[in-house]
Formats: structure tokens, sequence, C-alpha cells
């Protein structure tokens, strides 16, 4: 990937880095648990799980490069917040190409039956 696409938001690459992100459980998880109430830190999000914080910043930066989450320092710590814009994008996406297997369904129904 060039140097400048890796940079380029997510919401201009489209959906594909959202759904990328996101199909790893652990991630899946964590947006769950952001999506749910307010930013949390690294710490807060460790707890209760078998995970490190190191191995839980990784999959937050993974999370952050698709969009899905941002994250902003208070003070010595990070905390990350859900951004649902991706997702309506990413869901927006899925109801066009939905849309079009409909339509392309429909004709090969018609075709079919005349």
């Amino acid at each position: 990937m060039s140097p400048a696409r890796a940079k380029a938001p997510a919401a201009r690459r489209g959906p594909a880095p959202v759904f990328a992100a996101l199909g790893d459980e652990t991630r899946l998880s964590l947006v769950g648990r952001l999506s749910s109430g307010p930013p949390q830190s690294i710490s807060r999000l460790a707890r209760g799980s078998r995970l490190t914080r190191q191995a839980i910043t990784k999959h937050l930066r993974v999370l952050e490069r698709a969009g899905v989450v941002h994250s902003v320092r208070v003070g010595r710590e990070q905390q990350f917040a859900f951004r649902p814009a991706p997702l309506q994008d990413a869901q927006d996406y899925l109801a066009r190409v939905s849309g079009q297997w409909d339509r392309v369904l429909m004709r090969l129904k018609t075709f079919v039956e005349t």
C-alpha cells in the first residue's frame, strides 16, 4: 500500500477497511463495548480480558485506521470512543449491493418464468 493511501481517511477508501477491521472477533467485541458507553481507556478495556494492554492497543489501532474508533489523550491515558459513521457507510454499501442482487435475481426469475 502506498504511504499516501495508508494515510487517507477510511471514508475515502470505501467500506473495505471497516469490513477488514470488524472481521476479527476481538475487534468486533471492542466495538461492541465502545458503542454502548462513554470513551474508555486501554486499561479499562483490558480489564476482564485475557489479552494484554499491548494486544488491546494493537486492535484499537486497527479500528482507528478504519475510522471506527478515535482516540484522545486525557492526562496520561488514551481514551477511545466509537465512531458510528463508518459503520453506517458500510451498512449503506451493503444495502446498495443487496438492492443490485435483488434486481438481478428478479430479472433472472422473469427470464426463467417466460
